[in-house]
Order: structure tokens, then sequence, then C-alpha cells
């Protein structure tokens, strides 16, 4: 049996990374597996256990960190978020392909332990959209978006160190290239440099 492909998504929050990953594990032929972090923050209304996090005290993330059994982890707001190795192993050892969705700094500590991770950043198609949507999900305050603008600017900039760069600009198209990359077809890479100047 072949070992199973680790496929990393990032993207700035905005881009639709997340409708992008549940669009990839609703095609069976993908053979997907995505892989649940772990947190410490507490549960939100309308989340999952096991779906959205698997949610955990602090003191048992802080020993799974000195035991090593996390591939990847970050401070956030005072809260730990993180990617437990047994899972992400187990699954590929069976032959399953692996989507982590994390943050750049998560996803660059998994490729220098894990080389042969496919590391697949989403971008915006303009800054402009991004806040356009960012405004539209009626979820953050004017402050929160402009900050989240900001973390999008560093994020990008992050962007060049990936495999793959993806446009999500239509859904369907987007899903379709990175299942392209899936398949180990070769992905142009769109640059993101002129995004990064964009006037928002």
């Amino acid at each position: 049996m072949s070992k199973g492909v680790l496929f990393v998504i990032s993207g700035p929050s905005g881009t639709g990374k997340g409708t992008v990953c549940k669009e990839l594990l609703a095609n069976d032929d993908n053979n997907l597996f995505l892989s649940i972090s772990s947190t410490t923050r507490e549960k939100r209304a309308g989340e999952t256990e096991g779906e959205t996090y698997n949610y955990t005290t602090a003191d048992k993330f802080k020993s799974m960190i000195e035991n090593n059994e996390m591939l990847e982890y970050a401070v956030y707001s005072g809260n730990y978020y993180g990617t437990p190795k047994k899972t992400v192993e187990k699954m590929l050892a069976e032959g399953r392909n692996v989507i982590l969705e994390i943050e750049p700094q998560g996803a660059l500590k998994v490729k220098s332990i894990l080389p042969d991770a496919v590391l697949i950043f989403i971008i915006p198609p303009s800054m402009a959209e991004l806040k356009k949507r960012l405004v539209e999900r009626n979820r953050e305050t004017d402050e929160q978006i402009a900050a989240r603008l900001e973390a999008a600017k560093w994020e990008m900039e992050q962007a060049q160190k990936y495999n793959c760069i993806v446009v999500n600009d239509e859904l369907d198209a987007c899903v379709g290239e990175i299942e392209e990359i899936m398949r180990g077809n070769v992905q142009k890479r769109a640059m993101v440099d002129k995004l990064l100047h964009e006037k928002y």
C-alpha cells in the first residue's frame, strides 16, 4: 500500500479556505481525511466536538507538547491550537491523503518536519474583495476586520514559501485547481506581490 500525501491549506481569513476544504472532502474520489486541530479555547455556540475542534485543557495540551505528540502548535489570544501527530501519521500510513487547514506559522513547521508535504496557499482575487467578504460575513467589528486585513499582508508574504498558490475567485474553479494539484499535475503559481500593494 502506498503512503498517503499530506496537503496543508492556508490563506488569510475571508479567502474561503474552509469552504474549499468542505468541497474537496465532499468528492469521494479525492480519498481525503481532514485532520481536526486541538484547542484549549472554549467551545462556541454552533461548534461540534470532534468536527470543529478537539477541545482540551491547557494542562493536557502542554503535556502533549512535552511528549512530542504535536505536529505543530501555536498560541493565539492566550489559547493553544495545534495538530496531534498520531491521527495524521495513522491516516498517511493507511494510504489516505490528509488535509490540514492551518495558519502559515504551523504550515511552515509541518514542512520542516515532513518535507514531502504539499503546501497550498489560497489568496483572494484582490484585497478589496477580501475586505468585502469579511464585511459581508458580519462576524467582526470594523476594528477586527482591519486587524485581519493587516494580518493578511504578512500571511500573503509567506505564500511564496508554499508549493502552490491558488486564487479563490470562483469556488468551483479554485477547487478544481487544487484537485489537479492533488493529482500531481503541475500548477502555475499565481503571484501575490501586487495584492500586497493594493489599497483597500
